[in-house]
């Protein structure tokens, strides 16, 4: 298993427990992504991480078709 099957799978647990507790998908969501980026901060500095924020904000779209991406 790689770390981020892991990563999707502790996801997925989480989520199953906030709507066990009656808290709402999105609500959620926006938690553990807020809990996510007051972690990694402990980890990386700032605009290491801005910039990982960043990238995955500009490609949130799956139908886009990215040049990097291609061949």
């Amino acid at each position: 298993m790689s770390v981020y099957e892991w990563a999707r799978q502790e996801l997925r647990n989480s989520l199953v427990s906030a709507q066990e507790a009656g808290f709402e998908p999105g609500l959620s969501l926006r938690a553990l992504l807020s809990a996510v980026v007051q972690q990694s901060k402990t980890v990386r500095n700032a605009e290491d991480l801005a910039d990982e924020l960043q990238f995955l904000a500009e490609n949130l779209d799956d139908g886009e078709d990215y040049s990097f991406m291609r061949p």
